[in-house]
């Protein structure tokens, strides 16, 4: 994540009646309850694993019904021309909250968030780090979901915004460095509804790769360590042992990776490597804890780097571009 800062307005408007408008035709058998099943929040998928009307991350995606019934939804989500992972339209019932927590898990390690909020008041209340603000709608925003983070919907409506996940191109990027080194908050771009305007939408095809290269492995473990090591409160002993047993499984990874690569008789060797550290961890999952945002060493192991370092099924796909 680049953000220097809990929360970072884009520099674009967009038409929230017209939003809303496009919103109030879905019916409301197309809201779904949220996967977790957490009270008061439900969404409508807009890019998914093959354009269906479920959750999820692994897979090839595509625009759904939906949004492909929406010419305004569609236009904003393609309007950044970046290549768009899952995204939906995300609703708070009133009254509702989203507790605090910590987005860790591997899509979250090279994407970002765009929320452009739909309908919305004052009283809908969004907290990240130290920070405390209320996006209006039709504006633009990033948030760093590295931080705790939560929400509150203390108004007495629906809160829904358009949530957009991407990865981002070094044109986005420069836009959020242009942002966060302006000296005055930078004049928004209008981007009205445009009748004419059929946009071409760019969706993921490849989230994870089957084998994690061991470059990705090496970077994470490192970057966790050093989280941890600046952590006054972890205990020396325990790092110097985990900081062994994450870079016992790059070490050996990288060897596997050296001799089998992408290949299927590899896979054996590989999932040996992740059983052995997950055998190794601690019970107590909060054993080391990470000094920037409070969270155990082990959950983030096992979503951020076990979980996500192996997806044998999908080699094929990776290799040739078909499912």
């Amino acid at each position: 994540m680049e953000l220097d800062r809990p929360f970072l307005r884009l520099p674009y408007d967009f038409d929230a009646a017209r939003l809303n408008e496009e919103v109030q035709a879905l019916s409301e058998s197309t809201w779904l309850p949220h996967p977790s099943g957490l009270e008061g929040n439900s969404a409508v998928p807009l890019v998914s694993i093959n354009g269906e009307l479920k959750d999820g991350f692994d897979g090839q995606m595509a625009p759904t019904p939906h949004l492909l019934d929406a010419p305004y939804l569609l236009q904003v989500v393609a309007s950044f021309n970046e290549v768009v992972a899952r995204s939906r339209l995300m609703r708070l019932a009133p009254g509702a909250v989203v507790q605090e927590h910590v987005d860790f898990n591997y899509h979250w390690y090279s994407r970002v968030r765009i929320h452009v909020p739909i309908i919305t008041e004052p009283a809908v209340r969004f907290f990240c780090g130290a920070e405390e603000i209320h996006m209006a709608a039709g504006e633009a925003w990033l948030f760093d979901s590295w931080r705790r983070h939560r929400v509150i919907n203390g108004s007495a409506d629906q809160r829904i915004h358009l949530v957009i996940d991407i990865a981002g191109s070094a044109a986005f990027w420069q836009t959020v460095r242009q942002v966060q080194r302006a000296e005055a908050p930078m004049r928004p771009q209008s981007k009205p509804f445009d009748p004419d305007l059929r946009p071409e939408l760019i969706t993921e095809r490849f989230p994870f790769a089957p084998i994690m290269a061991p470059g990705e492995m090496s970077a994470i473990v490192a970057e966790l360590l050093d989280d941890c090591r600046a952590n006054p409160g972890n205990d020396p002993h325990m790092l110097n042992y985990y900081h062994d047993v994450l870079f016992d499984l790059v070490h050996d990874w990288r060897r596997q990776w050296s001799l089998y690569g992408l290949t299927p008789e590899g896979i054996v060797g590989y999932q040996r490597l992740l059983q052995r550290t997950r055998s190794a961890l601690k019970e107590n999952p909060r054993v080391l804890v990470t000094q920037s945002n409070g969270v155990g060493i082990n959950p983030i192991i096992l979503q951020r780097i076990l979980g996500a370092a192996l997806q044998p099924r999908r080699a094929t796909e990776f290799a040739t571009g078909r499912s």
